[in-house]
């Protein structure tokens, strides 16, 4: 399972680049028209494979953090919540709490106190969101494109 969530960053990059290449080749002679539509179409294809590459490489982490979590010795309480951090932050380390969307994965002292296993997640978090509502734009500019194109085309005729 953890493979597969590297492996669908990596084909989601993959699919990011291409469609980033889409948008560039637009800047050259010979490109579609109406070319507006085109570039509003690629670069959310762009933005929407990005954001699913992103999300995709944090869910792994998350997922491997809880894969690590009572899975052999010297595994109780989660090796994330151990591995990096000072015994004064360790210190009180009861349990542990993960979420998917948005991606965490947060230790618990017993005082009730949290911190997060990763920092990294809150930038993968602010990454995806800003990269999904980019596309989800661009889908919307490109249906207004091709609209207002469409309503010329009937005055005109």
């Amino acid at each position: 399972m953890l493979l597969a969530g590297l492996g669908l960053s990596v084909v989601c990059a993959v699919g990011a680049l291409v469609a980033a290449v889409g948008v560039v080749a637009m800047a050259f002679p010979g490109r579609p028209e109406p070319w507006a539509v085109y570039l509003l179409r690629r670069a959310a294809a762009a933005a929407g494979w990005a954001a699913v590459a992103v999300y995709s490489l944090g869910l792994s982490g998350v997922l491997l953090s809880e894969h690590g979590f009572n899975n052999g010795a010297d595994s109780i309480p989660a090796p994330a919540c151990r591995d990096g951090f000072d015994a004064e932050t360790r210190q009180g380390l009861s349990h542990h709490r993960s979420s998917y969307l948005p991606l965490r994965f947060d230790c618990v002292r017993d005082d009730g106190t949290v911190y997060s296993s990763e920092p990294g997640y809150v930038w993968m978090n602010g990454a995806t969101a800003s990269l999904a509502l980019a596309a989800a734009l661009l889908v919307i500019g490109a249906g207004y494109a091709t609209e207002i194109r469409a309503r010329k085309a009937a005055a005109v005729s």
